[in-house]
């Protein structure tokens, strides 16, 4: 029978009758009654995974963490009906393919254009006995519905087990893409940088991070084409040929699953929907958004849930991305549309706060592309539960009265396949639920409109094939004072452009820093403990690629490396971090140009990263065509709407990223007055290791970086001996090392009170052995010393309450507890000395800074290479390491 609903559908009406509609049997499950066919069905087979609820050795079902999305739940099986009806036949299509007996795993289907072939992920039984680094991985299988053949996608054994391959989805040329940890051109990039090969750990350290890679259908041109450092999931293809896939915001400060787009090809990488809008949960609870799917309409349903669920399922949602960026955030051309632009498929009845929901939970759905608006879903419905005095379990419906009753609590979810009629508000079993399983997949194997297909771009044609080959692309930013479409400089910004009004010292932002995620290996690799990061471990750890001068309009064309992820800072003129850290990977394939229109702050909820979304640009670039700009030298003509940086590229060829800092004037006409003077923090003026290779500073590449490990790059300038000698070259008139007065001992070898209270040792800290003493001395609260009989010992001074008055020692009962003659005891606490250091950079390192600026109290006493390149590692966080393969192993 199908079931008629008033009012919206999947509410109250929907579990109530749901409930009625054919009873529940003792033990909970739906009874077998007959139902009559759906007399708008069309003949199309269905597939799905039914497999047994996780469970743990108590008997309690194993939570769904969507962060762990390649874990291993042995007991599941793929299953073919012939038709979206409860009396179809069904024929287990994994049968045979293990020994009988053997438990394998089974998720992620998905459908070919033509409804004829099954994509799928299947994990071999477990190996008894076998470490876990042996153990099968995940592969991707296919099924052809014509010829009844069932076959490993990838043949080689080798190549198959590579890494963990999930969630495949037919791409239109029939090749395939599918999430992966195999990381492949990441461990291409590994060699490159003289590390050995591995599958880097996501950004908890948890599990590997899978991206998406994408092959041909026989299994053979596998290719990497995201670089998130967490995972990317879920990937589909929308019907422009784009990739829609769910991408784990994770990098520091971020813990989102937002939805991404990108071209098969892993150019145009983009976010589509939801970074400011993981807060519309029940009860403004925290969800993600995961499995999306294009609907007809061309809005995206998606599964809505937190991360971690123990009811495996959640709410089922749709978006409308057309004309939101967020939840009531909506493009700028539909500036003024309110929102939502996320609707519940379920009327709201579905709870994702932990609660117990009455529109019971679903664990996958599936649209039909015929005209009828209706959904596959696999649901299960609110039930209660009472044990009677005979220990006896009855199952009750989810009335208001019953979810009101104390007494009561959730039973277990009997998961069954429906058919959810939106149009009619109807609903339909198609596959009863039994007790102690769920069907986490649905599809129906129907034909659909095949996307649009999006070549591969064509070296020389579509892009420079001298990027190409130097595995490069180019970052393109119209103006770094453009910020969510608003001109920070308050309308000054042509005035900033003008060097006849500005000079390089009144400009705010004038080098950009581009910073790499390093990978991390696991412990099976190299063994890493939280001291290898240091003060903080929010940054993990990170690579420098080198710098670029940003143009006097705040633009900014440079070649920058490809297939490697990477952040921005936008730097003053003493080469330090002057924005905040831009916390979200960007990337570029080779020969690709990524075109930004400015900057964006993480409060700021405008649209950003979606370039159809954002408003226009701020800067207008060139207002003539021929001629210079404003009081600019007028060999450097531009065309009309050009940015300086695309005028200076056209004329003298594109800027390479530098690994050391450098500031010339290219642009002001000395017939207006003369040119701002060069200046430069190089690398090469060091008389301590350089943090990257000389070849690196005679002419940058793709592949090089700047490393930088405090005891070995770090600690060595507070070691330099910096004597300041007479004229004889031997007399020696100030010792102006480091580490001979910020040391508790002076250079005749007698107990000194550190300068400053501040220990710049290279010694092992008695805090912290596996640190240096400096370390900890500039980056953590440390306690004030003096010198007591000879000894170097914390000071202890009398405490006092909130109000200043002196504090003594008392007992239980708060009297005062007096020594042998009769005085109070007072409380004596030590002195903190506060950090002259912080990891969020050079620009809070005010304390430590301002000693060497000009007037300060060690003004020249390090260099401006020095200075330059403590302040990009503060900026990049303060790490002790960043590179895993320097840290000690036991």
């Amino acid at each position: 029978m199908i079931r008629k609903m008033t009012g919206k559908w999947l509410g109250w009406s929907l579990v109530l009758a749901a409930l009625g509609m054919s009873g529940c049997d003792g033990g909970g499950g739906l009874a077998g009654n007959a139902q009559a066919p759906d007399p708008v069905v069309q003949d199309f087979p269905i597939a799905y995974v039914k497999r047994v609820i996780p469970v743990d050795q108590n008997g309690n079902r194993i939570p769904d963490d969507a962060r762990e999305p390649f874990e291993f739940h042995p007991g599941a099986q793929l299953i073919l009906r012939d038709r979206a009806a409860p009396t179809a036949t069904e024929t287990v299509l994994t049968d045979g393919v293990f020994a009988p007996g053997e438990l394998y795993d089974v998720k992620d289907l998905s459908v070919s254009y033509d409804g004829r072939k099954l994509l799928f992920a299947m994990r071999a039984p477990e190996i008894p006995g076998a470490d876990p680094d042996a153990q099968p991985t995940w592969n991707i299988w296919e099924y052809d519905l014509d010829s009844k053949n069932l076959r490993r996608v990838i043949a080689s054994d080798t190549t198959a087990e590579a890494g963990q391959d999930f969630a495949p989805h037919y791409l239109p040329d029939g090749s395939i893409v599918f999430a992966s940890t195999r990381q492949q051109a990441n461990k291409a990039i590994l060699l490159d940088e003289g590390k050995p090969q591995f599958s880097a750990l996501d950004e908890d350290r948890n599990t590997y991070a899978a991206v998406l890679h994408v092959m041909s259908a026989d299994g053979t041109n596998i290719r990497q084409i995201t670089f998130n450092q967490s995972h990317d999931l879920d990937p589909e293809v929308l019907s422009d040929g784009r990739i829609l896939f769910t991408r784990w915001e994770n990098a520091a400060g971020n813990n989102v699953m937002s939805l991404y787009t990108v071209r098969p090809d892993g150019s145009d990488l983009q976010l589509l929907y939801g970074h400011h809008s993981h807060d519309v949960g029940t009860g403004g609870a925290t969800v993600q958004f995961v499995k999306p799917r294009e609907m007809p309409d061309g809005r995206i349903m998606v599964i809505t849930r937190p991360f971690v669920s123990t009811s495996l399922g959640a709410e089922l949602s749709r978006i409308n991305t057309t004309d939101f960026v967020d939840n009531d955030q909506p493009t700028y051309v539909n500036t003024g549309m309110s929102g939502p632009a996320l609707e519940s498929l379920t009327g709201n009845s579905v709870t994702t706060d932990g609660s117990i929901s009455p529109g019971g939970y679903y664990a996958a759905a599936f649209p039909l592309f015929d005209g009828t608006d209706r959904l596959l879903v696999s649901w299960s419905q609110c039930r209660l539960q009472q044990t009677d005095a005979n220990g006896n379990t009855n199952i009750l419906a989810c009335t208001p009265t019953n979810l009101a009753d104390p007494n009561l609590t959730e039973a277990p979810p009997l998961y069954g396949i429906w058919m959810l009629d939106q149009q009619n508000n109807t609903v339909l079993p198609i596959v009863t639920g039994e007790e102690g399983f769920v069907y986490t997949d649905v599809v129906a194997m129907q034909p659909r409109n095949l996307p649009n297909f999006i070549p591969d771009p064509v070296p020389g044609v579509d892009v420079d094939d001298n990027l190409v080959a130097e595995n490069a692309g180019v970052l393109n930013i119209h103006s770094v004072y453009d910020f969510d479409g608003v001109d920070i400089t308050g309308g000054a910004l042509s005035a900033l452009a003008d060097p006849g009004q500005t000079t390089v010292n009144d400009r705010p932002f004038v080098f950009l820093r581009l910073v790499k995620a390093v990978s991390i290996p696991d412990d099976m690799v190299v063994d890493l403990n939280g001291t290898a990061f240091g003060r903080s471990q929010q940054q993990l750890m990170r690579d420098i690629l080198g710098y670029a001068p940003i143009e006097p309009d705040g633009s900014v064309r440079v070649k920058v490396p490809a297939n490697v992820p990477f952040m921005i800072s936008l730097l003053d003129r003493n080469g330090r971090r002057v924005s905040g850290r831009h916390n979200a990977w960007l990337q570029v394939k080779p020969g690709e140009e990524l075109v930004c229109s400015g900057c964006h702050t993480a409060q700021s909820t405008a649209p950003h990263g979606r370039r159809d979304a954002e408003a226009p640009n701020v800067w207008s670039g060139a207002t003539t065509t021929g001629q210079p700009f404003p009081n600019t030298d007028p060999a450097l003509f531009a065309d009309m709407g050009e940015t300086m940086a695309e005028t200076y590229t056209r004329i003298n060829g594109l800027r390479s990223l530098s690994m050391d800092v450098q500031y010339v004037d290219d642009w002001t006409d000395p017939a207006v007055r003369p040119k701002d003077a060069s200046f430069a923090y190089l690398y090469g003026d060091l008389s301590t290791p350089a943090p990257t290779t000389q070849n690196c500073l005679t002419a940058w590449n793709a592949t090089c970086r700047s490393t930088i490990n405090y005891p070995d790059i770090i600690q060595p300038i507070w070691d330099l001996p910096r004597q300041v000698l007479d004229v004889d070259g031997v007399t020696v008139l100030a010792d102006n090392t480091c580490t001979t007065c910020h040391s508790p001992m002076d250079a005749n070898g007698a107990v000194q009170v550190p300068a400053s209270q501040l220990d710049l040792s290279g010694t092992p800290s008695s805090d912290q052995p596996d640190h240096l003493t400096s370390y900890r001395e500039l980056l953590f609260t440390d306690q004030e010393q003096e010198i007591v009989n000879g000894a170097l010992i914390d000071r202890l001074v009398q405490a006092t309450d909130a109000n200043g008055n002196p504090l003594f020692e008392v007992d239980a009962n708060g009297n005062l507890i007096l020594d042998a003659n009769g005085n109070p005891i007072p409380v004596m606490v030590t002195v903190p000395v506060a950090p002259s250091m912080s990891v969020a950079g050079a620009s809070a390192s005010t304390r430590f800074f301002s000693k060497f600026d000009t007037g300060g109290s060690h003004q020249g006493w390090l260099t401006p290479a020095e200075l330059r390149l403590i302040a990009e590692w503060l900026d990049i966080g303060g790490q002790y390491y960043n590179n895993p393969f320097a840290v000690p192993q036991n």
